[in-house]
């Protein structure tokens, strides 16, 4: 979840000791399993309320908090995007139907650690745009996670999203970004999903980043709905968001929120 807007990087990164990071991997893998067990249920007649209350149970069977209820007034445990819907969306009683496409991002909070992750999943046979918009995220998002190296720059990442998804004939979003993650919800650094490489700070060892690449299947612009919350693309194309927060290591990227 990412809830403000990109503004000026600030160089004040939390480096996290080995053993807080096996506590933020403990958090990412409750989420990732939550995630498995929400997107089992993705099916036409769902609603994402149902998904949502169900997310809380899982929660609260696994003795962590939801992350997302009450932060700066969120009203629900669970984002629920569906199509042109880009983040933030809220759960409602609209049943799912064949064809749209759902994007579920999710955090927990496991003993004052922090588990933050999305997916996007297809509601039964989806158009092959929409097939194609998930695969170019979700591959960005890899794309991404193989820049998230010691020594390398913010903007390796945030550029290694920009080319999968422009290439593909997709958008990147501009006004929403990933950040870094830990004993609090959203850290420093923020991360654009759009960048050059070589640019912005060095990543270094010890650093834990939310990777989430936004992207739209027509124009970038996106506006906020009335609810203050729900983030739409502008044209009413398609979005999907993908998300995996990852622990910067002397050995590479090490992806806390995903299941072996």
């Amino acid at each position: 979840m990412h809830y403000y807007r990109k503004s000026r990087i600030i160089d004040m990164v939390i480096l996290k000791l080995p053993d807080e990071i096996e506590k933020l991997r403990t958090s990412n893998l409750i989420v990732a399993e939550i995630l498995c067990e929400l997107r089992e249920k993705v099916k036409p007649g769902v609603t994402t309320r149902e998904l949502d209350r169900m997310s809380e149970e899982l929660s609260h069977k696994r003795r962590v908090r939801p992350a997302f209820k009450g932060y700066r007034g969120y009203p629900f445990a669970l984002c629920t995007s569906v199509n042109g819907e880009v983040v933030h969306g809220l759960p409602s009683e609209r049943p799912l139907i064949s064809g749209d496409i759902l994007s579920l991002d999710f955090g927990v909070d496991y003993k004052g650690y922090f588990g933050d992750a999305a997916i996007t999943v297809p509601v039964g046979p989806v158009s092959v745009k929409a097939q194609r918009l998930m695969r170019a995220t979700e591959e960005s998002l890899y794309d991404a996670i193989h820049q998230a190296r010691a020594g390398n720059r913010l903007g390796d990442v945030s550029a290694a999203v920009q080319q999968r998804v422009e290439a593909d004939g997709f958008s990147v979003i501009r006004d929403f970004v990933g950040h870094g993650i830990g004993r609090s919800l959203h850290e420093e650094p923020q991360i654009p999903n759009y960048g050059v490489r070589g640019r912005g700070i060095e990543l270094r060892p010890g650093m834990v980043l939310a990777i989430e690449p936004m992207v739209n299947e027509g124009s970038y612009r996106i506006k906020v709905l009335p609810d203050g919350w729900t983030v739409v693309t502008e044209d009413g194309k398609l979005s999907a968001h993908f998300e995996h927060s990852v622990a910067i290591t002397e050995n590479g990227p090490d992806i806390l929120s995903l299941i072996q």
